[in-house]
């Protein structure tokens, strides 16, 4: 397991596991190849930090991309920016709550 990523995520409406979340983030972040798989798991993390922005009311029709900042996350509550077609987000995941979402301008 990645150390950025808390034990736990927030359960929302429609969210999968916590634990299929933290492997699919996991696996995104620890991959630096350009491997096939490492795309898929981009995908992934794109779909799946995307799905909770949704499930929190913000707009993301298409999302196209996820990074990580290193810089603000802490081990148990990593920091992502999502790009979507319309709409930049700054996405802390944040154990047993909801995430803390703001728009990027």
């Amino acid at each position: 397991m990645h150390p950025d990523l808390p034990l736990q995520w927030p359960r929302s409406t429609s969210q999968a596991c916590p634990a299929l979340i933290i492997s699919t983030l996991g696996a995104f972040l620890l991959t630096g190849s350009a491997a096939p798989a490492a795309a898929q798991d981009e995908t992934t993390a794109v779909r799946v930090v995307a799905d909770q922005v949704r499930s929190q009311g913000f707009a993301c029709a298409n999302a196209t991309s996820v990074e990580r900042i290193a810089a603000e996350s802490t081990p148990d509550r990593p920091v992502f920016i999502l790009t979507c077609n319309a709409a930049k987000y700054r996405v802390q995941m944040i154990p047993d709550q909801a995430a803390k979402i703001t728009k990027v301008e």
